[in-house]
């Protein structure tokens, strides 16, 4: 039998001198993005995945929370990865809000690259757009979406869905769609075709807005919404893998 380890906590693999930083999701944590970051740190990368302020906890501690605290959470996350492992190149790869977030990061901090998964600029659940007024009569949803075993074993998830938070999601949102034309490093957009989550035309929308003239867009017809454990991921890592490598060959030839 097979045994996945459950844990919310961060992960920091020192490697050589590319760094990798992964950003997790709404209400997610490090655990979705673990298989991810053992496949790098197999092939000498440095990996850094985070706990955003506010997840891993609880609930209530997540309503204490921002956006603004999130964004601050990567903007740590990124300083240590360059502090504590030394690094000279680094990229960001982000799931679902995470890849809102390193998105925003790439206009705070110098990255070689960015690497967006699943990213929303649409919510498939319309109601989203009322959290902000329905917060005040009702605070939290229970979770009622359990995603399939395969992935759920990974998960460690909130009961209870705190709606002031969904709120401050619509915000990142809005923050990070008006500012997609500053963008300018190279990117990879990845979008699942069954995404339960978010509207697959948020990941064509991304890729046409980006200021970036190295640009590329990855559609994985099968896949679901935490596209980082789905049965597709080994090609999803070997496709973000040879972005890294083609874009630090390209800057390698640019030193020279």
């Amino acid at each position: 039998m097979k045994i996945v380890r459950r844990s919310p906590e961060p992960f920091f693999y020192p490697g050589g001198e590319i760094g990798l930083l992964l950003v997790h999701g709404f209400t997610g944590s490090p655990a979705e993005l673990r298989p991810m970051g053992d496949y790098f740190r197999k092939r000498g990368i440095s990996v850094h995945a985070p706990l955003l302020k506010g997840h891993g906890t609880s609930p209530e501690e997540l309503a204490g929370t921002t956006w603004m605290d999130w964004r601050e959470s990567v903007l740590q996350a990124y300083d240590r990865l360059c502090r504590d492992a030394g690094v000279r190149r680094v990229f960001a790869a982000g799931l679902s809000m995470g890849g809102l977030l390193v998105l925003d990061l790439a206009r705070h901090r110098p990255l070689d690259g960015v690497i967006s998964m699943c990213a929303p600029i649409w919510l498939k659940d319309r109601r989203a757009v009322f959290a902000p007024l329905v917060r005040f009569f009702r605070p939290y949803l229970p979770r009622r979406e359990v995603k399939e075993a395969h992935i759920e074993e990974h998960l460690v998830p909130y009961d209870r869905l705190p709606l002031v938070s969904v709120g401050h999601l619509l915000r990142l949102i809005r923050q990070v769609r008006r500012r997609l034309p500053e963008i300018t490093v190279p990117a990879l957009v990845i979008q699942s075709e069954r995404d339960e989550t978010v509207e697959p035309s948020s990941g064509r929308y991304i890729l046409k807005r980006l200021g970036s003239e190295e640009k590329e867009f990855k559609s994985y017809a099968n896949s679901s919404h935490i596209i980082t454990l789905d049965r597709k991921r080994e090609r999803l890592f070997a496709d973000v893998e040879n972005f890294i490598q083609r874009v630090t060959r390209e800057e390698i030839r640019e030193e020279k």
